[in-house]
C-alpha cells in the first residue's frame, strides 16, 4: 500500500554553506589549518599544538592551540600556510507542498515508483545495468548522513566503516542522517531496488561520513560543519578504499581575494591525495546561477582542479536554471532536476496539486498525472518571486506552456528518510549520478583509475560534441556510453 506526505524541496537544493565563524575548541583554544611538508606535524606538536587530524600523509593538519597563533605556527620549520579554521552553517531551502511515498510493512512496489525516475532514463543506467551494477566497489557519501535502515538501503550501507566527523561539540554521536538530504544523495547513487528505486550502482556499498550535525547555539540547535571536518572525511573515504566519495556540498561564489585565505590549496592537497589513493572524488557546481568563470570567483570545493565538478540538467538536457556554470569550471553535467527556467519549472504546479479530488492528495506516479504536454498553465509567484500553490500568497502570475514529460515530476525521486521516496531537485541531486557511474565503471575495470574514470565518463557524455561547454562540460552523463569508452 502506498501512503503519502507532503515533501518536495524547492530548487536548487543542496547544501549550501554560510559562514558561521572561526573554530573554537571545547577547551577556549582555537582550530587551524596547516599545510606542510613531510615530518612538519612533529615539529608542530612539539611547538605546543594538539592535532586532531593529520590528513594526506601529513601534508595538511587539523591542529588546536592558543588564539591568534596563525604567525607562530607560519614560523614552524616545513609550514607552507596556517590559517584558522572556518565553521559554516547548513543552508537548506524550505519546503514545497508536493507528494512522498511511502510503503506500510516495506512491502515491494514492483518498480511502480522507477517510472518517476527520469534522471536514469537519461542517463542510460538500465543498458549500463546488463554489465554492471558496481558490485565490489564502496561509495562515500559526504553528507547529513544517510539512513542505514531504509528497505533501498540498508542492504548496501556499511555501518561499520561509517563514520561522524565533528569538531565541534555534536548533540548526536552516529553518521546516521539528520536532515534527509544525505539519504536522497545516496539513494540517488546506490538504492538497490529492494522495494522502490534504483539508484546508479545499486550493488555498491556505502558508507556515511556525517560531516554536518546539530550543534546547540543561543538560538537553538544548528546544523554545522567545519572545513577541517570536511577534509578529514574526503582523507578518510581514500584510507578505507572508497571507489568514489560523493561531495554535495558547496560555498557561495568567492571573490578572487578568497584565494589568500588558504583554504582552496588545503583542498587541492587532501583531494590530490585521494585520487593518487584511487578515489575519484565528485562535487556539487552549486545553485546560485553563477557564471564561476567570470571575475575570477570560485566555490570550494568544485573549483578545485583535483575534483569532478557537476552541473545540473533537466528532462530536456539542458542546464537547469539554478546551476552554477563557467568554461573550464565544469567537467560534466548530469540530471539535478527542472528545466532552464523557473517558469517552465513550475509551471501550472497548483494545478497538478488541485488534479485530484478535494481531500485527496495529488497523483505521485506520471502516468496518473492528468494533463498533456502543450497546454499553457498559469505560474503562481509569491511576493519574493517563489512558486506557490496557495491563492493568497499570489503576488503575481504568468502564462507559461507545460513542458513535455515528466512534468510535474522534473525534480529528482529518491530515497528519503523513515522509509519513503520523494522529489528534491539541485546540483546536489546531479554530483550522485556521477558517483554511482565511477562506481559501476570500477565494477567493470577494477584496475581503473580516477583519471581513467573520469576520462570514459567525459568522451561518452552527450551533447556537446566533445566541446567544452560552459554549461555542461564534457556533455550530459551517459553511464551505459562511458561503459563502452573505459
Amino acid at each position: 500500500m502506498v501512503s503519502r506526505r507532503t515533501l518536495l524541496e524547492l530548487g536548487g537544493s543542496a547544501i549550501g554553506l554560510s559562514f558561521l565563524g572561526t573554530v573554537t575548541a571545547s577547551a577556549g583554544d582555537a582550530q587551524y589549518l596547516v599545510r606542510g611538508s613531510g615530518g612538519v606535524a612533529r615539529r608542530v606538536e612539539s611547538s605546543g599544538f594538539d592535532i586532531r587530524y593529520e590528513l594526506a600523509d601529513g601534508a595538511v593538519l587539523v591542529v588546536v592551540g592558543p588564539e591568534d597563533a596563525e604567525s607562530e605556527l607560519r614560523s614552524v620549520a616545513g609550514v607552507v600556510d596556517a590559517v584558522r579554521d572556518a565553521s559554516f552553517e547548513v543552508e537548506l531551502p524550505g519546503p514545497v507542498e508536493s507528494v512522498g511515498a511511502s510503503v506500510d510493512g516495506h512491502e515491494s512496489l514492483d518498480g511502480i515508483l522507477t517510472e518517476n525516475q527520469w534522471d536514469k532514463h537519461r542517463t542510460n543506467v538500465a543498458a549500463a545495468h546488463e554489465l554492471a551494477t558496481g558490485e565490489g566497489t564502496t561509495i562515500a557519501v559526504l553528507d547529513t548522513g544517510v539512513d542505514h535502515e531504509h528497505p533501498d538501503l540498508a542492504a548496501n550501507v556499511d555501518e561499520s566503516a561509517s563514520r561522524l566527523f565533528a569538531s565541534l561539540d555534536s548533540l548526536q554521536d552516529n553518521p546516521w542522517d539528520v536532515n534527509g538530504h544525505g539519504t536522497h544523495v545516496a539513494g540517488i547513487a546506490a538504492a538497490n531496488g529492494s522495494v522502490g528505486v534504483t539508484g546508479t550502482a545499486p550493488d555498491a556499498d556505502v558508507v556515511s561520513l556525517r560531516v554536518f550535525y546539530l550543534v546547540e547555539t543561543d538560538d537553538g540547535p544548528v546544523l554545522t560543519t567545519t572545513t577541517g571536518d570536511i577534509l578529514a572525511a574526503i582523507d578518510y573515504a581514500a584510507s578505507i578504499g572508497a571507489d568514489a566519495a560523493n561531495l554535495s556540498i558547496g560555498t557561495p561564489p568567492i571573490p578572487p581575494s578568497g584565494n589568500s585565505e588558504g583554504y582552496r590549496p588545503m583542498y587541492q592537497t587532501v583531494i590530490q591525495h585521494a585520487t593518487r589513493a584511487g578515489t575519484l572524488v565528485v562535487v556539487s557546481a552549486g545553485n546560485a546561477s553563477a557564471n564561476l568563470q567570470q571575475g575570477g570567483y570560485f566555490t570550494v570545493p568544485n573549483s578545485v582542479a583535483s575534483a569532478m565538478s557537476i552541473s545540473a540538467t533537466g528532462p530536456a538536457d539542458g542546464l537547469s536554471y539554478y546551476s552554477n556554470y563557467g568554461t573550464n569550471e565544469i567537467d560534466v553535467g548530469a540530471p539535478g532536476g527542472l528545466y532552464s527556467s523557473l517558469a517552465t519549472s513550475f509551471c501550472a504546479i497548483q494545478e497538478w496539486l488541485a488534479a485530484a479530488e478535494e481531500g485527496e492528495e495529488p497523483p505521485s506516479l506520471i502516468s496518473n498525472d492528468p494533463r498533456e504536454a502543450g497546454e499553457t498553465g498559469t505560474l503562481w509567484l509569491d511576493e519574493d518571486g517563489v512558486p506557490t500553490s496557495d491563492p493568497d500568497a499570489i503576488a503575481s502570475t504568468t502564462e507559461c506552456p507545460i513542458p513535455e514529460w515528466p512534468y510535474p515530476f522534473n525534480f529528482v525521486f529518491s530515497t528519503l528518510p523513515g522509509g519513503e521516496w520523494g522529489w528534491i531537485a539541485g546540483t546536489s541531486m546531479a554530483a550522485p549520478q556521477v558517483t554511482g557511474a565511477a562506481a559501476v565503471l570500477r565494477d567493470a575495470n577494477p584496475g581503473a583509475s580516477p583519471a581513467q574514470l573520469e576520462q570514459a565518463i567525459e568522451q561518452s557524455a552527450d551533447g556537446t560534441d566533445g566541446k567544452n561547454d560552459p554549461s555542461l562540460g564534457a556533455g550530459r552523463l551517459d553511464v551505459a556510453g562511458a561503459l563502452e569508452k573505459l
